[in-house]
């Protein structure tokens, strides 16, 4: 009997220590795991936000050791979290200025990723379809045309039934690259507004209501019959807002998707840091409100942050432009697209 106990009293000292050597070697295996990880953060831009969301989901799946945060938080905050290194990557919708790129410590790179293009979204019962210029919707931002039967808004579309409503004008709180491609295309075509309000991510606005991101003007739209405001496409579209066709440089009403955004790119001469303005372009099948969105990186980066940033790029060139169009995006031109590989040569 004794020697029955001695048995048992063996068999649970060695299920103890089975026991604790898993359980030490569980927690070994998390520790590196844990270590193993890497993780980017990234902040900026809100027009290209949901083909990052899915690009970073799908990088993820096929490298479980990798994340990538992402701050939708405009590429006014985007610009100002890369120049202070609080971010491995920035994000913009409109290239940054010589200013801001004196004030960045140390070289670094704007990655063209997708294009999109700037519509003129708004809430008006009964009505869908309508048309814009530059000069109109000018007038309308200044404050000068208040109202949507004004004769300049009548004039682009006799045949619709414009109530005696005032419009509520929606733009962005926050430093923006929609606004940067918004106040560029109404720079370009219109010398009042050029002269007295300018180009800019953040502008001083002569009218209407501000929404932060493009979630907030397309929510605000949404909210307040009689309004517009300026969204990316994808914006629009997800929240079931009309927006107008607007004429081009050629005199045709355009409406934005991805082949007039491409034809819009096609005529742009790329220069070699990317900084590239391609609003009232060229050519009768044209957005005229079209813009590339970049990636901001540093060419030089602590760690394995250059490795994964430069191998997340090429992935992105293979496999993730192709998911553009299904989110609304146009993919990069093939002529843009080789110079992107051989600028992500440069990330170490």
């Amino acid at each position: 009997m004794a020697r029955s106990c001695l048995l048992k009293e063996e068999k649970k000292m060695k299920l103890k220590y089975w026991i604790a050597v898993s359980i030490v070697a569980f927690s070994l295996g998390l520790q590196a795991q844990a270590k193993a990880e890497t993780t980017l953060n990234g902040a900026g831009a809100t027009f290209p936000f949901p083909i990052y969301s899915k690009w970073f989901d799908e990088y993820h799946k096929n490298h479980p050791d990798i994340k990538i945060n992402y701050q939708s938080i405009g590429s006014g905050g985007g610009i100002k979290q890369f120049t202070a290194r609080t971010v491995d990557f920035g994000a913009t919708d409109g290239p940054m200025s010589d200013k801001e790129m004196f004030a960045v410590d140390g070289k670094f790179l704007h990655i063209p990723t997708v294009l999109g293009g700037v519509v003129p979204a708004f809430n008006l019962p009964g009505v869908s379809n309508l048309t814009f210029d530059g000069n109109t919707l000018a007038g309308i931002f200044l404050g000068k045309i208040k109202s949507w039967d004004d004769p300049a808004i009548q004039s682009l579309n006799p045949e619709a039934k414009l109530p005696a409503k005032p419009i509520v004008v929606v733009h962005r709180a926050d430093g923006s690259g929609t606004t940067y491609c918004f106040t560029d295309y109404l720079s370009a075509v219109n010398p009042e507004w050029k002269k007295t309000v300018g180009t800019g991510k953040s502008v001083n606005w002569p009218a209407g209501l501000g929404g932060k991101g493009n979630e907030g003007v397309a929510g605000l739209v949404k909210q307040n019959e009689g309004a517009l405001g300026y969204v990316e496409l994808i914006y629009a579209q997800s929240n079931h807002l009309a927006f107008g066709a607007v004429k081009n440089r050629a005199g045709k009403a355009v409406l934005a998707n991805l082949e007039s955004v491409s034809a819009a790119a096609a005529s742009a001469k790329m220069p070699p840091d990317f900084r590239v303005s391609i609003v009232n372009a060229p050519g009768e099948n044209s957005y005229p409100i079209s813009t590339f969105t970049w990636f901001l990186v540093y060419e030089k980066n602590a760690g394995k942050t250059g490795a994964v940033l430069k191998d997340f790029l090429g992935w992105m060139l293979e496999d993730g432009e192709k998911m553009a169009p299904g989110l609304g995006y146009a993919p990069l031109p093939p002529n843009v697209e080789e110079m992107v590989k051989g600028a992500v040569q440069k990330i170490r």
